[in-house]
């Protein structure tokens, strides 16, 4: 995969993730829920953390030592497109996850926090609201871990 390309699906990632994003802060107030279907809706909350939360309770350096993590990581990835342009499978998951880390790096450096408003849930079991960049990152790392079992040719 063509190292524009590989980046091209990161921007569009990026994009998706950024609209989305503006979109739901324009139309919702914190914590304001908009049911959808009977698992699904529709939140305006922020994460000060990274995953699930974790550190969001922290006094603040959080935010930079977070975004510093996803701004090396971004710079890691884009060496990797570089570097491994015939593995098209393996490609793909970087870009998804680069993609994704520039949409929660951008919010953690604009807004010190990032948005998330998708809410899927059972009965009174709610899984952590996300947002699309989130989401570039799990399917990237599933990707990842399905192009691990790929038999490969040893390099020469």
């Amino acid at each position: 995969m063509k190292l524009r390309f590989a980046l091209s699906i990161a921007f569009v990632v990026l994009l998706l993730d950024f609209i989305t994003k503006r979109w739901v802060e324009s139309v919702l107030f914190s914590g304001q829920q908009i049911p959808l279907t009977g698992f699904f809706n529709l939140v305006l909350t922020y994460n000060a953390g990274a995953a699930f939360s974790f550190l969001s309770d922290a006094s603040g350096w959080q935010r930079w030592f977070l975004s510093s993590i996803a701004a090396s990581a971004s710079i890691l990835i884009i060496y990797l497109l570089y570097k491994h342009t015939a593995e098209k499978l393996f490609c793909l998951a970087l870009s998804l996850i680069l993609g994704g880390a520039l949409g929660n790096l951008w919010d953690r450096i604009t807004i010190g926090q990032v948005v998330d408003f998708l809410d899927f849930y059972v009965k009174d079991y709610h899984w952590p609201a996300f947002n699309i960049a989130d989401s570039a990152i799990f399917i990237g790392a599933i990707l990842l871990i399905f192009d691990s079992f790929q038999h490969k040719k040893p390099h020469d």
